[in-house]
């Protein structure tokens, strides 16, 4: 064999071996782009945690995360039974390489950097401000503006909830160095209530309060943290999602899935 013909071999195979590791960078192994033909592989983390997914099934649809998958999917021409789940770690999910899932939603917060790596669809969920606290509080039964003014707020410092506390309750909050600073402090009953983003604050009634409530929500004002969903980089897929997501939020569907898991069936209230 010359070595003309061994350099042309070698340049032809790393071309080959190029492609195949684009498509499969791209998670898809099928014409429509998916890593199954004929069937949606939607991937979250393990666990899931409610109001995002309950009792850890994303399969029963129950849950916000869960419900928003079901209707992109349902929107994209997927029934539920191609849908299929997967489970991922958060730090996988963002890192380059192959995926052998076609989505992913564990609650990613939407940033230039993570597009660098992989493909991130537009918006299902804008995060708002929550007002986390125990329910022996005054401030558990606060379910409105006037009632809630009256007890003292603590926040985070550097937090968006601060200039939030200000503009939505009329009063400048007690300030600390961290989240956790903040829930010590409600714990030994210095402040009365906490105000963080919605996400944060069911992980602190649920993991850092013995007796934690999430009492109630700030009216959206959408300045918070936009949540998208994950999918390979240069996915056939993204456009069709954003598509889907779209259509959602025009009719109301977004609205209604939020309503109905990040505030009905949590007992979460907005502020009045």
């Amino acid at each position: 064999m010359t070595r003309s013909l061994r350099l042309t071999i070698a340049v032809a195979t790393a071309a080959v071996a190029a492609l195949a590791l684009s498509a499969c960078s791209a998670g898809s192994s099928s014409a429509d782009g998916t890593v199954t033909d004929g069937k949606l592989t939607i991937a979250t983390g393990q666990p899931a945690y409610s109001p995002w997914v309950e009792d850890n099934k994303p399969q029963s649809g129950k849950g916000f995360e869960a419900a928003v998958a079901y209707a992109v999917a349902k929107e994209m021409g997927y029934a539920k039974s191609d849908v299929v789940w997967k489970r991922s770690t958060f730090d996988s999910a963002i890192a380059p390489g192959p995926k052998d899932w076609d989505l992913n939603i564990q609650q990613f917060s939407i940033d230039a950097k993570r597009k660098k790596a992989v493909d991130m669809s537009s918006a299902y969920y804008t995060t708002t401000q929550a007002v986390v606290t125990t329910k022996q509080s005054k401030a558990a039964d606060a379910t409105t503006v006037s009632a809630l003014k009256a007890d003292a707020i603590g926040v985070a410092t550097g937090s968006t909830s601060i200039q939030s506390v200000k503009d939505v309750l009329g009063i400048t909050p007690q300030v600390f160095n961290s989240n956790d600073d903040a829930v010590l402090a409600l714990k030994s009953g210095q402040i009365d209530a906490i105000v963080t983003d919605l996400p944060t604050a069911f992980y602190m009634a649920s993991a850092q309060l013995d007796d934690g409530t999430v009492s109630a929500q700030f009216p959206a004002d959408g300045k918070g943290d936009q949540f998208g969903f994950v999918l390979p980089k240069g996915s056939k897929l993204t456009s069709k999602v954003d598509s889907a997501l779209a259509t959602l939020r025009k009719d109301g569907t977004l609205a209604d899935l939020q309503t109905k898991w990040l505030s009905s069936e949590t007992g979460t209230p907005v502020l009045k």
